[in-house]
């Protein structure tokens, strides 16, 4: 039995210490599109600092849950217990608010985007780091703008330059990804007004492109989800049967500091 607890423990560690270091890393990231939500959005913020506060909490509990089955200490199984539970009923009830809430979000989204295409500024130095953050995320997913390269027409630079430069990420020619940030210049004159159509950038948005991000990796998201939950309720019942064989609490096999 005390095998199978330290097994199941261990593995609380393990899930305690990876959900942390997921909160840890979308505060830390810079160079992605989660660094655009991060530095964009106070709600994602918010949602490290809690990712990082669960994954405190879950190896703390581990630890307790430990202690408690070994020593046989009936209060910590219990409290062991109610943490999980109140975890896995958070879990729930963030994944249902996401799903239900899921328009609005996007929405949400699209309104950060769009803001940050609008006032793209190369020569900005306050937001280098937001910026340099969505120039990644339209190289990488070879897009521009979040639901196509038009959006970019509304930026305030590129209309005062007549459309005759485009954003350097948005382009689908090796040299200017060189730079990789900024604008870069049509190589032939136009007369009049150049308008989106001119540039030689790619044509789809970094909406569709990342809604395929999340198709591709649905599985291993659910999957990930799936184990997590599981772990929990294996957990929790481990606990409350354990609890169960313990008929009067020991407080005399506590440890002595």
């Amino acid at each position: 039995l005390h095998k199978t607890v330290y097994v199941l423990f261990l593995l609380f560690q393990i899930l305690g210490a990876v959900i942390l270091g997921f909160g840890i890393w979308i505060l830390a990231d810079k160079t992605s599109f989660i660094a655009v939500l991060q530095m964009s959005s106070p709600s994602l913020k918010t949602g490290a600092y809690i990712l990082i506060g669960v994954g405190a909490l879950t190896m703390l509990m581990g630890f307790l849950g430990c202690l408690g089955a070994v020593n046989e200490i009936r209060c910590l199984l219990g409290l062991y217990f109610t943490c999980l539970m109140i975890i896995l009923l958070a879990q729930i009830a963030a994944a249902l608010v996401i799903y239900f809430q899921k328009e609005t979000l996007k929405v949400e989204l699209s309104d950060i985007v769009v803001d940050l295409i609008e006032n793209y500024d190369p020569s900005d130095e306050d937001k280098r780091n937001l910026q340099d953050a969505w120039d990644y995320v339209q190289t990488q997913i070879a897009c521009c703008g979040w639901t196509g390269a038009k959006e970019w027409e509304n930026n305030e630079i590129l209309r005062n330059k007549s459309n005759t430069e485009y954003p350097c990420s948005c382009s689908n020619r090796s040299k200017d990804l060189v730079e990789g940030r900024g604008f870069c210049s049509l190589e032939d004159p136009l007369n009049g007004t150049a308008t989106y159509a001119d540039w030689p950038v790619h044509e789809q948005g970094c909406m569709d492109g990342v809604e395929e991000w999340l198709k591709d990796n649905l599985g291993i998201i659910l999957g990930v989800c799936t184990g997590v939950a599981v772990i929990e309720l294996l957990g929790m019942i481990l606990s409350i049967s354990l609890c169960k064989n313990i008929h009067s609490e020991d407080y005399t096999k506590v440890p002595k500091s």
